[in-house]
């Protein structure tokens, strides 16, 4: 998020809420945390800013920084892939539900699907001005898969007796 210019921890916390929330997230307490350890590593730089009477502290990447990015982005390691939804380990418990209740779980999961579909077309036009690549391929990729997800929840809804 500092690539994309600079940045205080709280400001990157609202960043993350609007684009990789869906499949990052982030709170303060991993933010601030790790921007202390990157600023002690000089991959990134701190400088205070108070804006309105307020102590903020400002990040840049430091050329070692943009080093340390650009050689995590090239590497040739396989991406961790780690999935936490709620939604999927409730309805792996939910055996034991009536058809209603088993019902109202598909339909509450399909209607966050939902609910990201609608979001992330509301920030498409924006994103697709940017041009091709990074966060235009990345919101493509959420809207397919949370288009997915909502289309096959819908499918199971009808199928539960």
């Amino acid at each position: 998020m500092i690539r994309l210019g600079r940045r205080t921890g709280y400001e990157i916390k609202q960043l993350v809420d609007v684009s990789t929330r869906f499949f990052w997230s982030a709170s303060y307490g991993q933010i601030y945390p790790e921007l202390r350890r990157l600023e002690e590593q000089g991959l990134i730089r701190g400088r205070d800013a108070a804006t309105n009477g307020r102590a903020r502290r400002e990040y840049d990447l430091t050329p070692a920084g943009n080093e340390a990015l650009d050689g995590w982005l090239r590497s040739a390691e396989p991406p961790t892939l780690e999935t936490r939804d709620e939604g999927l380990l409730k309805l792996f418990f939910s055996d034991g539900l009536d058809p209603d209740e088993h019902r109202a779980l598909l339909a509450s999961m399909r209607a966050r699907h939902e609910a990201v579909v609608a979001s992330l077309r509301s920030i498409e036009d924006v994103a697709r001005e940017r041009g091709p690549g990074g966060p235009y391929e990345v919101l493509r990729f959420g809207l397919a898969y949370h288009g997915f997800c909502a289309e096959r929840l819908a499918e199971m809804e009808s199928e539960v007796a």
